[in-house]
Order: structure tokens, then sequence, then C-alpha cells
């Protein structure tokens, strides 16, 4: 499951979460889909995880990380 690309992820795992919200799921299906979910959940923390220690590395100035806050577009406005 680690050559799952993130986005790829987190859309398997929404659609997780909606069937289960849907309440038509045995308790079995149910199971094995939470189990799954989990893992997904866990990759794309993962993923994140590593793009900040990315960023945080591409930010270094000397023997100092620099962090910034990510601003978003809409938080520009």
């Amino acid at each position: 499951m680690a050559d799952v690309k993130f986005e790829e992820a987190l859309q398997r795992l929404e659609e997780i979460v909606r069937k289960m919200e849907s309440g038509d799921m045995a308790l079995d299906e149910s199971l094995k889909a939470f189990k799954e979910g989990m893992e997904l959940s866990r990759l794309c923390m993962k993923k994140l995880d590593e793009a900040e220690r990315t960023v945080e590395t591409l930010l270094k100035e000397g023997d100092d990380i620099v962090t910034a806050p990510f601003v978003t577009e809409k938080e520009h406005e």
C-alpha cells in the first residue's frame, strides 16, 4: 500500500467514510472497511509528515530551520 499516492488514498478513505456513514454495511464489512480506513489514514499522515519535512528542509537557512505557516489563496483575500 506504500506505493499508493496520497490523493488516491484520501479519495478511497472518503469513499469508505461515506459508505460507513450510510449505515448499510454488515458488521463484518464495517470492520474490514474500518481496518482499511485506518491503514489509509496512517498512510496519508505519513505522506503529509514526509511532505512537511521536505518543505522544512527546503526552507533551511544555515543550521536553523525556518518555518512559516502555509497561507492559502483564500487567506490572502
